[in-house]
């Protein structure tokens, strides 16, 4: 789906669509046949393509948009810049609790958002189409993909022969069925980060991630933010103590949160948009200046031409696919958002891999066997890899749980940090991890470690092994393995210890 081109007026934008969506840029002759044709150029994409050519296979990259997808250009990059100075504003407001005076914080947003969109542009060559037709050998075609009746896919006015094809659309922003929000000119993803003024009264839709980080971020800079979602509570995929934690954090930072309530419609007189929400007491009315939309995405599989093709789709869950990632048509492939239901940028990055290695090499990969982790970044931030305990109490899975408070860890008590905790669970009366949360500042860098143990099988008894430096946060890794290593101690065992110990001071 082609998004319209940012408002902004920054340069640093002018400079970024320069490299991503070059308006000079001169597709390039197709050649007889390719090894591969990539629709997409967002992370699936784009490694999906660099591989198959670092590989040595022929292949063609079509975008429709912008080079580097969601990610780059309305997703991972401008909301981490976003929060990032979301962050340092808490901070300095926070500054008498360390003992150190700060004047009144300012927030000048037309200057946070100036240096997102710079860190953006200078990221954004990496991704961009000269880059991958000079550097890396991709066939790099600017605009619309879509198959043909032929089968060959056709991409202004060209078409291009193929061995093999991947699917890499993505997806977008979903907008609820609510009376008159289409009128009244949401925000998404897609727009939120073209504003150069804060919004005076913001009203968001969806406490899952995307809203409750643009929600914290924008109360912290400075905007009255209401944040609605008819669910009971707010991130309601993790555990509901981490929740909870989040919740309490939104309200500090001055989050209206209304829970539990369903937008019937909403009305627009001049600049202000009044939603009405029903709820367990009745109607109310909030008035806002903006209304941003973070109530689900869905897979880009519009005007494709799968049909064409023979791939089956659902609109609402997308390509549909078998565990090596291959479609209906066994010749034509799918990663990443368009395909799989963990919507991340490193899950699309890790389907691409498997895509170039069953496509290219008729390998087995399944992407059903990955560990695949998850961040939201709120502060503190909730990381998430396996299962949690409600899904091994409804699935029957006997867990032992390992769980240190942060309030026990000194980096975390001597950054002021003390709100958070990890939890590791594993098999009963074993030590093979099944799940972990970890909520904390600096959740999303902590739960590599224990991804990493779970992805080669390595028990928490082995972290437990692992030195760790002293202090950090990440020492709460460690504590929690120690105490799984306290109940190999069982009483057999430590009397055996005992009588050995007496032993050997006879000796």
């Amino acid at each position: 789906m082609t998004r319209p081109i940012p408002r902004s007026g920054s340069p640093y934008d002018v400079e970024r669509l320069r490299h991503v969506a070059p308006d000079d840029w001169t597709n390039p002759e197709p050649a007889e046949l390719y090894d591969l044709v990539v629709i997409g150029a967002g992370s699936g994409g784009l490694v999906t393509a660099a591989g198959a050519a670092g590989l040595g296979a022929r292949v063609a990259l079509v975008e429709a948009a912008e080079m580097g997808g969601d990610c780059l250009n309305v997703g991972c990059v401008p909301s981490k810049g976003l929060i990032s100075a979301a962050r340092v504003a808490a901070a300095a407001r926070s500054a008498g609790t360390y003992g150190i005076t700060a004047p009144d914080v300012t927030v000048e947003f037309a200057r946070v958002m100036e240096r997102m969109r710079s860190i953006r542009a200078e990221i954004s060559p990496v991704d961009g189409a000269a880059r991958f037709q000079n550097e890396l050998g991709v066939d790099v075609f600017l605009g619309r993909g879509r198959f043909v009746k032929d089968g060959r896919v056709d991409v202004a006015g060209q078409h291009l022969n193929w061995r093999r094809a991947v699917i890499a659309t993505g997806a977008r922003a979903a907008l609820p069925p609510v009376d008159g929000l289409a009128e009244s000119g949401p925000l998404t993803n897609e727009t939120v980060f073209d504003l150069v003024e804060a919004p005076g009264r913001l009203f968001v839709i969806g406490a899952g991630p995307i809203g409750c980080e643009l929600a914290q971020a924008f109360a912290r800079l400075g905007s009255k933010v209401t944040l609605a979602d008819i669910s009971e509570r707010v991130l309601p995929r993790e555990d509901p103590e981490a929740a909870e934690l989040i919740t309490n954090q939104l309200r500090v930072d001055g989050v209206n949160l209304v829970l539990g309530s369903q937008i019937k419609k909403v009305n627009c007189r001049g600049e202000t948009r009044t939603i009405v929400l029903d709820g367990g007491n009745g109607e109310q009315a909030i008035e806002a200046d903006h209304i941003l939309v973070a109530a689900g995405r869905i897979p880009n599989v519009d005007d494709l031409g799968l049909e064409y093709v023979q791939v089956d789709y659902d609109h609402r869950t997308g390509v549909v696919v078998n565990d090596r990632l291959q479609t209906s048509n066994p010749k034509i492939f799918a990663v990443g958002d368009v395909a799989v239901p963990y919507q991340f940028t490193h899950m699309a990055d890790a389907t691409a891999r498997i895509v170039i290695q069953n496509a290219l090499f008729f390998g087995r990969k399944k992407w059903t066997d990955l560990v695949v982790p998850w961040v939201t970044y709120t502060e503190p931030e909730v990381a998430h890899v396996g299962i949690s305990k409600a899904e091994a109490s409804s699935n029957g899975i006997e867990i032992d749980e390992y769980r240190v408070d942060l309030n026990d860890v000194d980096r975390a008590m001597l950054d002021g940090e003390r709100e958070g905790y990890v939890s590791i669970l594993t098999e009963k009366g074993r030590d093979r991890i099944l799940g972990a949360t970890i909520v904390a500042s600096h959740a999303g860098e902590m739960i590599g470690e224990v991804t990493t143990a779970m992805t080669h099988g390595i028990g928490l008894g082995g972290l437990g092994s692992v030195i760790h430096p002293y202090p950090t946060q990440a020492e709460a890794v460690r504590k929690a393995a120690d105490a799984y290593s306290r109940t190999r101690l069982t009483p057999f065992a430590a009397r055996l210890l005992a009588f050995l110990i007496k032993l050997r001071r006879r000796l």
